[in-house]
C-alpha cells in the first residue's frame, strides 16, 4: 500500500518532527523545502526534494515521481514582527504558494491534508481558555495569511472532496527525546530557545515585557506543547481524516498556562545556570492569557500530551542547545547573536 506523505516545509522545526513520527508509522516522508529557514540536515527519514510551494512547475514534477497520498503542509513564513514589517512577502509566500499546493493537489488527485495552522487566528481572545469556535480575528498580517490558508482549505474541502485537518497549535517548544532533532529556526525569536541561549552563554540576558497583567504572577501566560506530542497529533489526525472521509479543524494544546516568570525559573532550574532577566513594560497587542482548549482534539483524535510539562520541555531543549555547541556544526545557527545586544530581543510570542 502507498504509504508516502508530501510534507511541505519538511526542513523545519516541526516539519521535521513529524516526518520523523510518520517514518515510525510506517509512512514514507518526502521533504520538499526551499530551506529559506529550514535546515537540510533534519531530513533524516525520507527523501529531500528542493523546492518551493509557487513553484508549480517543480511541484507537479515531485508529486508525479512519488504520488503521495497525502500532504502535511508546514511551509509558511511565521515571524510576526517580520510580518508586520513585510507584508508582501506573507501574502506571497503563505497565500499563494498555498493556492499553488491546493492546485496541484487538486489536479494530481491528493485528496488528504494537514495544515500547520495558528492560535494566532484568534488574536487578542475574549475567554482565557480558548476554543475552536472562538471570534476569528488575528491582529497582524501572518495571522491573517494563516487564517486566509485556513479558508482556502476549507473552499477546496467542500468544493473538491478535500478531507484537511487544520490544526491550531499554540506555543510548540522542546526537542526530540532522543535529540536528534531540536529547533530549526535560522533566527528563532520564542522564549525557550532564547533562555536556552542565555543559559549557554551565547546571550547576555532576557527581557521579561510586561509584569502587571492580571494573573497569579503578573506575567503573562502561554500555553506550551512539547513538538513530540505536536507530532503525534498530525499522525492521528492523518489516519483520523483518511479513516473517516471528513475534515476537522482542532486545537492542539495542553489547556495548560505557564506564566513567564514560571518559565524563566524553570530554566534556572533544569540548566543549573543564573539567566539574567529584566522586567520590561508590556508590548502593544499581548494578551494576558493564551491557552487553548484542546478537548475537541482529545475527543476526536484520542489524544494527549505526553511530554509537555514544562521541565520536560526545557529538558529536551537544553540537551539539544548543548549538542548544537559541542558539535558547532550547521545547526548553530546563531553563533555570532552576542554581538548584537541580544538583550533586547529576548520575548514570548504565540506561535
Amino acid at each position: 500500500m502507498n504509504r508516502i506523505v508530501l510534507v511541505t516545509g519538511g526542513a523545519g522545526y516541526i516539519g521535521s518532527h513529524v516526518c520523523k513520527a510518520l517514518a515510525q508509522q510506517g509512512y514514507l516522508p518526502v521533504t520538499y523545502d526551499n530551506l529559506c529557514s529550514g535546515n537540510e540536515e533534519a531530513v533524516k527519514w525520507g527523501p529531500f526534494e528542493k523546492g518551493d510551494i509557487r513553484d508549480r512547475k517543480r511541484l507537479a514534477e515531485v508529486i508525479t515521481a512519488y504520488r503521495p497520498i497525502a500532504i502535511m503542509h508546514f511551509a509558511a513564513l511565521i515571524q510576526v514582527a517580520d510580518s508586520v514589517e513585510n507584508p508582501s512577502d506573507y501574502y506571497d509566500n503563505n497565500i499563494h504558494g498555498s493556492q499553488c499546493l491546493l492546485e496541484e493537489a487538486r489536479l494530481h488527485g491528493i485528496n488528504n491534508m494537514v495544515f500547520s495552522s495558528t492560535a494566532a487566528v484568534y488574536g487578542t481572545p475574549e475567554n482565557a481558555a480558548i476554543p475552536e469556535d472562538a471570534p476569528l480575528k488575528p491582529i497582524n498580517p501572518y495571522g491573517q495569511t494563516k487564517l486566509t490558508m485556513e479558508n482556502m482549505i476549507r473552499d477546496y474541502s467542500r468544493a473538491y472532496g478535500l478531507n484537511a485537518a487544520i490544526l491550531r497549535y499554540f506555543n510548540a517548544a522542546g526537542a526530540d527525546p532522543e535529540g536528534e532533532l531540536g529547533t530549526a529556526y535560522k533566527k528563532d525569536t520564542h522564549i525557550i530557545p532564547l533562555l536556552m541561549r542565555v543559559a549557554s552563554n551565547d546571550m547576555q540576558g532576557f527581557k521579561v515585557f510586561g509584569t502587571d497583567y492580571d494573573t497569579p504572577d503578573g506575567t503573562a501566560l502561554r500555553d506550551y506543547i512539547h513538538v513530540t506530542d505536536l507530532a503525534d497529533a498530525h499522525i492521528r489526525a492523518l489516519r483520523h481524516i483518511m479513516d473517516k472521509n471528513e475534515s476537522v479543524t482542532l486545537n492542539i494544546g495542553t489547556t495548560k498556562g505557564q506564566s513567564v516568570r514560571s518559565v524563566l525559573e524553570a530554566a534556572r532550574n533544569v540548566t543549573s545556570k543564573t539567566i539574567d532577566a529584566e522586567d520590561c513594560d508590556r508590548r502593544a497587542g499581548d494578551p494576558a492569557i493564551l491557552v487553548a482548549d484542546a478537548t475537541l482534539a482529545n475527543r476526536v483524535l484520542g489524544w494527549q500530551p505526553q511530554y509537555s510539562d514544562i521541565e520536560t520541555i526545557i529538558e529536551t531543549a537544553w540537551k539539544w542547545r548543548q549538542r548544537q555547541k559541542s558539535q558547532m556544526g550547521p545547526w548553530m545557527e546563531d553563533i555570532d547573536l552576542p554581538m548584537l545586544n541580544p538583550i533586547n530581543i529576548g520575548h514570548l510570542r504565540a506561535a
